[in-house]
């Protein structure tokens, strides 16, 4: 996502095994919504592999969300692919219970930057981390090296026909909406908009995911950028054509995942 994308909407952001220790940075936690609810495991598991294209799905493996552990995986897939529903931003330092990204990464990416997502889902799960103290806990991780930016290319597709995120790249900004924006994100490690000679403030293509400003700090790159490839108007029909009863069924679970809007030719 974009600065410009991401201020239409933001997106969320996991090894294979959990790789934190909460017991040295975190209190006991007092805030009342702070445990997520269990989605159903069938509509949990149909949002989470939205993310891929179809062809992909079978073969991929899945995580979904123990509100007293965090993730873990539902399903063992064999084609390096992963895909699982982002129900906690770290870069805001809040807990909300309306939130749900289906994400996926390929190989790489969930070596490398879904490590994140794990970690964070387990402090919030244990019940002793506050939002602040976790989104402390991922920056100063990231900043000395201990999550490690995507080493090749890679691709994250987000096909889902539905998202429910923040509206913008801010976190001083914490509105949420539902909406679908099937899109897909390229990994490019510390790329900025000065690297592509563009105005960040351009509603032009490319758009950059760049949410590091607000994060690690005005000026200093991050590992986990993107340049984001909205899917056409055609495509995206599709999508949402193909996720109607998908739709139906969160609709259903939870009123606000009702679809606000679309924004099929832009991006975060």
């Amino acid at each position: 996502m974009t600065n410009k994308f991401l201020s239409m909407l933001r997106l969320g952001t996991l090894p294979l095994t959990l790789t934190f220790n909460i017991a040295i940075h975190c209190a006991a936690q007092t805030e009342s919504n702070w445990k997520l609810e269990k989605m159903p495991v069938g509509l949990e598991t149909d949002f989470a592999l939205s993310a891929l294209p179809p062809q992909l799905r079978a073969a991929a493996t899945v995580y979904l969300t123990d509100p007293d552990k965090g993730f873990y995986i539902a399903r063992q897939g064999s084609n390096g692919f992963v895909c699982f529903v982002a129900r906690t931003e770290w870069e805001w330092p809040e807990f909300r219970q309306d939130l749900a990204t289906p994400i996926s990464y390929d190989a790489e990416g969930a070596k490398t930057i879904m490590p994140i997502y794990i970690d964070v889902s387990a402090m919030r799960a244990s019940g002793k981390c506050t939002p602040l103290q976790i989104k402390d806990t991922v920056i100063a991780r990231i900043k000395r090296g201990y999550y490690k930016a995507p080493s090749r290319p890679g691709i994250s597709y987000m096909e889902a026909p539905m998202m429910r995120v923040y509206t913008s790249s801010n976190p001083a900004n914490n509105n949420v909406a539902s909406v679908s924006i099937p899109h897909y994100m390229y990994y490019a490690p510390y790329l900025t908009y000065a690297d592509l000679g563009i105005d960040s403030s351009s509603t032009q293509a490319p758009f950059l995911v760049n949410p590091d400003a607000y994060t690690l700090g005005e000026g200093r790159r991050g590992p986990y950028e993107y340049l984001i490839s909205p899917l056409n108007e055609t495509e995206t029909a599709k999508i949402q054509k193909s996720g109607e009863e998908l739709l139906m069924r969160l609709e259903e679970y939870k009123p606000y995942f009702k679809v606000e809007g679309a924004m099929s030719g832009h991006h975060h």
